[in-house]
């Protein structure tokens, strides 16, 4: 098998990847700053692999049909890794990682956008996560009458 790299379609893939990649950081940092199960390493490489995994899809198979079922695998992949990081404690009903758990799925939503070349959608996805992250604790906890732990 002789091995003739398409410069173009690494350049492209590479951008794909790349992008993906950069519009993780901010809910990485986030959950990352706030001793989070997930991290700055975790969020990225779901968006990159969710990303990668929907290129390979893309260009391999043939027709919109296997590519949803590619799509499919990975948003209940996304679901099953995302169950992983809700933590029940011993002492009843206190359920913590919810919301590294939906900012992991939604992490892999911005793969696959970027992926599909919806740029937009991606972006927004990114700058929604980190602020409903960022933002919105503080707010959660002053109406639950708590301090906020992050202070």
């Amino acid at each position: 098998m002789d091995f003739n790299p398409d410069w173009s379609d690494i350049t492209s893939n590479l951008v794909h990847l790349g992008i993906a990649y950069l519009l993780a950081i901010p809910i990485a940092w986030n959950r990352e700053k706030y001793s989070r199960s997930a991290g700055l390493r975790t969020f990225p490489m779901v968006a990159m692999s969710t990303c990668g995994y929907m290129l390979i899809g893309m260009q391999v198979l043939d027709t919109s049909d296997a590519e949803a079922r590619v799509m499919y695998g990975i948003i209940t992949g996304m679901g099953f890794i995302g169950g992983g990081a809700i933590l029940k404690s011993d002492k009843g009903s206190e359920v913590s990682g919810t919301a590294t758990a939906a900012a992991l799925w939604t992490t892999g939503a911005i793969g696959l956008a970027v992926a599909w070349r919806r740029f937009e959608i991606a972006l927004l996805l990114s700058v929604l996560t980190f602020g409903t992250l960022q933002f919105i604790y503080p707010i959660k906890e002053r109406l639950r009458g708590g301090a906020d732990p992050r202070d």
